[in-house]
């Protein structure tokens, strides 16, 4: 049976405070939740991953009559200032409260077992952008290097579309731990092979450079290009991602 809905008034509750910290990632590494809005999200991320949330945040009782919650799952009415603080899209429908998963560190002195993207993307609506690719191309280990925004920031909550659920995430440390790892090791440089004639291997892990500082020079992997007309010098990194993580994905599934 469901617990009945706690009402909070004050942004100075202890808990309100907590839940207002989540809007940056100091705050939800420090707590270790999250906060999820979407009208499309939310619904969709219930229905899948429904034991990852632990609060329903809503503005009236009516409110929670628009999520099927599970009786786990607490539920509290907030004040409208409160509320609003909160919804950080403007989305005006419910809010829910997650914990973020744990995330043990990479170990590159193992071969990789199956595909690992390396990347450390700091926009976090960019790394939930090339979450969503990720997962809609069959991809599920991600390395966050040194610099990465949290896969969890609301931004990249957003970008992610509720790829995040679906992900295995481990830390990667500084772009050094990359020197000398073992096993199958690409990365994307303009100057590299073309991508298309690439047998991609089962076991690899597939480095994204840094926005705008690009490839450590030390590192030793196989660069891959994607053929372009030449009108720009290079790609945005996300957009990179996804036609590497596409062509990889054809190619391993014979399209």
């Amino acid at each position: 049976m469901s617990s009945a809905p706690r009402a909070i008034d004050s942004l100075q509750n202890a808990r309100a405070k907590k839940w207002l910290a989540l809007s940056d990632a100091r705050g939800i590494r420090k707590h270790g939740e999250f906060i999820l809005s979407g009208r499309k999200t939310v619904p969709e991320a219930l229905a899948r991953y429904g034991s990852r949330f632990t609060a329903a945040l809503v503005r009236t009782d009516n409110d929670l009559n628009r999520l099927a919650l599970p009786p786990s799952i607490e539920r509290y009415v907030l004040a409208k200032p409160l509320f609003e603080a909160l919804d950080t899209n403007g989305t005006g429908f419910p809010l829910l409260v997650g914990a973020v998963p744990e995330m043990a560190a990479a170990d590159f002195s193992k071969a990789p077992q199956g595909f690992e993207l390396v990347l450390a993307l700091g926009d976090p609506s960019n790394l939930g952008a090339a979450l969503r690719s990720a997962a809609a191309f069959g991809v599920t280990r991600m390395v966050l290097m040194e610099g990465a925004a949290h896969p969890f920031h609301p931004k990249a909550l957003r970008g992610g579309a509720n790829a995040q659920f679906g992900l295995t995430f481990l830390k990667g440390g500084d772009w050094t731990a990359l020197e000398g790892a073992k096993g199958p090791l690409a990365a994307l440089d303009g100057a590299g092979s073309d991508i298309e004639a690439y047998a991609w291997p089962e076991n690899l892990r597939l480095v994204l450079g840094e926005e705008g500082r690009g490839l450590p020079p030390e590192l030793g992997a196989t660069m891959l290009a994607i053929r372009t007309t030449g009108a720009v010098e290079s790609l945005n990194a996300t957009v990179a991602a996804s036609l590497a993580l596409s062509a990889r994905y054809r190619r391993r599934s014979g399209r």
